[in-house]
């Protein structure tokens, strides 16, 4: 059997600087931690509600708080992080190490509908660079664009780790001993695709030109794109997105009229950014509405919502035209 490149190995290749090295290693030392009890699941007493209702108003699972409590401890203890935020915590935690000088976001627990049904769910990640080593909420609020490096894990079939650096995106499956193993050195999204993900109950609450565009991929060759589509929708974005970095397709997450008030449900800074980072590094594009990229959006609130267009390149661009 070929040797194959290690985490460790491959981040040592970009040259980076030790302190961001040592922070994706913690994040996906983390990682690890949170797939042991994901696939526990009842046999941890790790399935069911929290009985805690977070600050996005939605009722936490089992699972969000102790994923949220392995990242938070092992990313707090690591040197070169100087604070961290969550989907999860009403605000920032500041780190206590005066040498900290990257700030991480984090969904600890992307898919929280599948937990209970063992179908995919991952976690997502954002580092940013700290203004300084005691941040405030104010200093998370950067733009995508200043993300230095981003990553998810799927915890599905197999346990794959998916991580940019701004020097393309390199996919690593988790090993029975451990170790995060090189199984895909340079991940590519196709262009063009006949796949799209969307949650169809929802399309009477879609502005028209969301419903125009799936209307004409419905119609299949007989309609105005001329090609036969199918449609997708694993209910988590990170399982969405990981299939799309493996073989194209699209995914949207748009507004809709039943809370008009909100641009979208899906967060900036825990989803979006990360996501539109690695879509962006493998040749894809990510927006919010076809034409406006993600990472250009200025944040004014920790946990932001946007809508979201993202994948293959061409396909965008159709929805930014329906």
């Amino acid at each position: 059997m070929t040797a194959r490149t290690d985490l460790a190995a491959h981040l040592a290749s970009l040259a980076l600087p030790q302190a961001l090295s040592q922070t994706l290693t913690a994040a996906a030392a983390a990682c690890v931690e949170i797939r042991k009890i994901v696939s526990g699941g009842a046999l941890v007493g790790a399935l069911g509600a929290s009985g805690v209702v977070n600050v996005q108003d939605e009722e936490q699972k089992k699972l969000d708080v102790i994923s949220n409590d392995v990242l938070t401890d092992m990313l707090l203890a690591c040197p070169a992080v100087a604070g961290v935020a969550s989907e999860e915590m009403d605000t920032v935690q500041p780190a206590t190490n005066p040498t900290g000088e990257y700030l991480v976001l984090f969904d600890p627990l992307d898919g929280s509908s599948n937990i209970d049904i063992n179908a995919p769910v991952g976690t997502i990640v954002s580092v940013l660079k700290a203004p300084s080593a005691t941040p405030t909420e104010a200093d998370f609020l950067q733009s995508g664009r200043h993300q230095v490096a981003a990553l998810y894990a799927v915890y599905g079939g197999q346990t794959m780790l998916v991580l940019t650096t701004g020097q393309g995106v390199a996919g690593f499956t988790l090993s029975h001993d451990g170790q995060w193993l090189m199984t895909h050195e340079r991940i590519t999204v196709p262009a063009d695709t006949k796949e799209f993900a969307i949650n169809m109950s929802n399309q009477r609450h879609w502005a028209e030109s969301v419903q125009r565009y799936i209307d004409g991929c419905l119609q299949g060759a007989d309609g105005p794109r001329g090609k036969n589509f199918n449609m997708r929708w694993v209910a988590a974005m990170v399982a969405d997105v990981h299939r799309i970095l493996m073989r194209g397709g699209v995914f949207l997450y748009p507004w809709d009229k039943r809370e008009p008030n909100k641009p979208g449900k899906l967060r900036l800074m825990y989803e979006g950014n990360p996501m539109a980072f690695l879509i962006e590094q493998a040749g894809g594009k990510a927006t919010t509405d076809g034409k406006q990229a993600i990472l250009d959006v200025t944040p004014t609130e920790l946990h932001q919502r946007i809508p979201v267009a993202l994948g293959s390149a061409n396909e965008v661009d159709q929805i930014a035209a329906a």
